[in-house]
Parts: structure tokens; sequence; C-alpha cells
């Protein structure tokens, strides 16, 4: 049996994975604002930014994973590709 069913199957996985990440990392950021200037009764909002900036913090390093194993799965089915494409030329 050929692996490539298997690496395929694990690379659809682990992309969704990374489109879920993506879409929920908008989500969060989606009332982050770039520049606030708050006042003494605008507490409110400085907390809301810093609950918005510590799920985003959160977040990251499982996006960063998934991007890169994504591209390492995507690596690998390529490199297979060409080493089967290159072994029948010969």
């Amino acid at each position: 049996m050929s692996i490539m069913p298997a690496l395929w199957i694990v690379w659809a996985g682990v992309t969704a994975v990374l489109l879920i990440l993506l879409a929920y990392r908008g989500t969060i950021t989606r009332y982050e604002e770039d520049q606030i200037f708050l006042d003494s009764a605008a507490n409110h909002q400085e907390k809301e930014q810093t609950e918005i900036l510590a799920k985003v913090t959160k977040v990251t390093p499982y996006v960063r994973m998934a991007t890169g194993a994504t591209c390492l799965l995507s690596a690998c089915i390529l490199g297979i590709y060409v080493w089967d494409a290159v072994r029948h030329l010969m």
C-alpha cells in the first residue's frame, strides 16, 4: 500500500486545523483596536483589549505549529511526486 493516501489525509487534517485557528484568530482580532486613547473613565476598554491580546498570544504558537506542519507535509508530498516522476523517467 502506498503512503500517499495517508499523507494526504494527515495533510488535510492539519490544514483544516490551521484554517480553523486562523478563523478563530480573525474573529478575536476583529474588535482589536490599533490605537486607543484612554482616560481614567475608560478602564473597561483597556481590560477588553488586554483580554483580546492575551487570547491572540495564546493562539499564536498553535498557528505557527500548524503552519509549519502544513508546509512540511506539502514539501514531503511534492518531494514524493517529484521522486516518483524522476524514477519513472530514468
